[in-house]
């Protein structure tokens, strides 16, 4: 599977009325210094991928060439039930806690002996 694939993947998951950051999402995948191929990946996403619930590590809509779609991004999350407060989703109450998917070597026991 690819990067890309991966990050369209794990933002299906994102519940309505949650919220990821960038850097959340490439830590999810272990790839923690990967933040922005993932606002990458998500460039041009299908409708059926939930875009708008990612946001930047202060809890901000990211800046993007095209003002309209950043005020889509912020209408959107609201219609969800998801807060701002000075223009920053509330992340201790919005943050999605989601799991990255556990690898065994992750959690071997060594035996010494």
């Amino acid at each position: 599977m690819t990067f890309r694939a991966a990050v369209l993947e794990l933002v299906r998951r994102i519940p309505r009325g949650r919220v990821a950051t960038y850097g959340q999402l490439a830590a999810m995948l272990r790839r923690p210094r990967s933040a922005r191929q993932v606002g990458q990946a998500l460039r041009g996403a299908d409708d059926g991928v939930p875009w708008h619930r990612v946001v930047n590590a202060q809890g901000s809509i990211s800046r993007r060439s095209r003002t309209a779609s950043m005020m889509t991004q912020r209408i959107r999350l609201e219609q969800e039930g998801v807060v701002f407060r000075r223009g920053r989703v509330v992340l201790a109450r919005f943050r999605w806690q989601g799991v990255a998917a556990r690898r065994p070597r992750d959690f071997a026991v060594r035996q010494i002996g």
